[in-house]
């Protein structure tokens, strides 16, 4: 994600050469995907055993929190992407749905979904065995029978937010719904795999199977023609709303990192030292990398299509070493904070 947005931030995808463009743009396509069904397994993991103790309400209005905060970084995030290029008007606009960003968009998708995700997990936690595992292509259904037959009283930003609308760059709650679903089972089969290293290799070896069954599927639909779909896709081609080579290659691709992640376990965490801190506060790391491109980069350096794209490439990489360090400092201070607390009330 750093690296897609600390490049297309600088340069329009007609200035990527054609090997910024595949394979390096093209691998950045993974991540969207991958984020919406890590939040499934998070929920999976952390709450989902939790539902029906006696302080699920209190972890419930955590979350309910949560997506407050969430929704308020959006919202000034959306300010900091939009305020040097795009008049006063156009800045309101997006501020009151009646227009949405681009880079900071998927915080609106998380805030919305952490104020009825909550309330499905009981449901979820009861729900057969059957239910949930076609759960994700039900809501699939749903969301394409809406498409085609509903049009939401005539209010594209409606349908934007929840099935998505091509004259909107959003995601739709229904429309990567789904993948929440999916990494809600994938974190269910790791709860029960995550004692047994075996059936945790088995879990990993099956998410890198089910990633490449996709990404084969992907390249038997472009035939001939697999680089110029990659292509065509590291320009978000079928991103909004979702088409079928577009879900199958980002799918694909984070199922298979998945899996990858899940075999290298704390070793690959502790060698990927960077990335396991930039995760530990992703909310955190997406508002400093945000800030650090549009403020920074763009309007006090003034690097907005003024670079070339191995210097913004350069740009990129670098961030995310510092949005590492950002977050180890971040957690020091709050660390520092609550020993001088403790101290106090001792």
């Amino acid at each position: 994600m750093i690296l897609s947005h600390g490049t297309n931030a600088l340069l329009p995808f007609s200035d990527f050469p054609d090997w910024g463009q595949v394979p390096v743009h093209a691998l950045t396509k993974f991540s969207s995907s991958l984020f919406v069904i890590v939040f499934g397994v998070a929920l999976a993991v952390a709450f989902v055993p939790k539902v029906g103790s006696a302080d699920w309400p209190s972890r419930r209005n955590r979350l309910l929190r949560r997506g407050l905060v969430v929704f308020a970084w959006y919202k000034l995030l959306t300010v900091v992407e939009m305020y040097e290029l795009h008049e006063r008007e156009a800045i309101v606009d997006a501020l009151l749905y009646r227009d949405f960003p681009s880079f900071v968009e998927i915080l609106g998708f998380y805030a919305i979904a952490l104020l009825w995700v909550p309330f499905m997990l009981p449901l979820w936690a009861r729900a057969p065995a059957w239910l949930r595992w076609s759960s994700p292509v039900l809501m699939g259904l749903a969301c394409w029978w809406l498409l085609e037959n509903f049009d939401f009283w005539g209010v594209p930003q409606l349908q934007a937010l929840v099935v998505e609308h091509p004259d909107y760059y959003t995601w739709g709650q229904l429309a990567r719904g789904p993948l929440v679903l999916l990494g809600l089972l994938v974190g269910g089969l790791l709860l029960r795999a995550r004692d047994d290293p075996a059936r945790r290799m088995a879990l990993a070896g099956g998410l890198v199977a089910a990633g490449a069954l996709a990404l084969a599927a992907f390249a038997l639909l472009a035939g001939g023609e697999v680089v110029e779909e990659i292509r065509a896709i590291a320009g978000n081609a079928g991103k909004h709303p979702p088409g079928l080579r577009f879900m199958l290659y980002s799918v694909g691709g984070a199922l298979a990192l998945l899996g990858l992640a899940l075999a290298g376990g704390n070793a690959l965490a502790r060698w990927l030292r960077p990335v396991t801190l930039i995760g530990s506060d992703a909310l955190m790391a997406f508002v400093f990398h945000i800030g650090v491109i549009f403020i920074l980069l763009r309007d006090v350096l003034g690097y907005y299509q003024d670079v070339s794209y191995q210097y913004a490439l350069a740009l990129a990489l670098l961030l995310i070493p510092a949005t590492a360090m950002f977050i180890w400092l971040l957690q020091q201070l709050r660390q520092g904070a609550w020993r001088a607390w403790r101290d106090r009330t001792a």
